[in-house]
């Protein structure tokens, strides 16, 4: 491990004790991995790449210390039940369209076999149709 790695690991740790202790000194506080990246001084992307373990370190002391979900977690399930309802919306506008599709071949039957009586109706023997029928 080199000095720079082990300097941003050690300022990640005191980062993370910060925050869960409430006094954040360069960020907002939130219990997020920007604001651990904030008052860590760190890129976030060096958490999730090069120091992942300590980003799974946070969100674990999160749920542990302080009993509530990171806020990454509540926005996936904000998004999973925002979801869910929209399934469930999309399957009974797929149900009724589904009902709505029989009823209109129902009743394209229907018109079919009428228009197919009123062609078969006797005309008169000096009635010559336009339009021979088929069969």
């Amino acid at each position: 491990m080199t000095e720079q790695s082990s300097d941003e690991r050690a300022r990640i740790r005191a980062a993370i004790d910060r925050l869960l202790s409430g006094q954040p000194t360069a960020s907002n506080g939130a219990l997020t991995v920007v604001a651990l990246a904030a008052e860590a001084g760190v890129h976030r992307m060096a958490l999730q790449k090069r120091h992942a373990d300590l980003k799974h370190e946070f969100y674990e002391r999160v749920r542990a210390e302080t009993k509530q979900l990171p806020e990454s977690e509540k926005r996936l399930r904000r998004t999973v039940s925002d979801l869910k309802e929209t399934v469930t919306v999309q399957k009974a506008e797929i149900t009724a369209l589904r009902h709505q599709v029989t009823q209109l071949a129902l009743a394209n039957a229907v018109l079919t076999l009428q228009g197919k009586e009123r062609h078969t109706e006797k005309t008169a023997d000096n009635v010559v149709p336009l339009h021979p029928r088929e069969g």
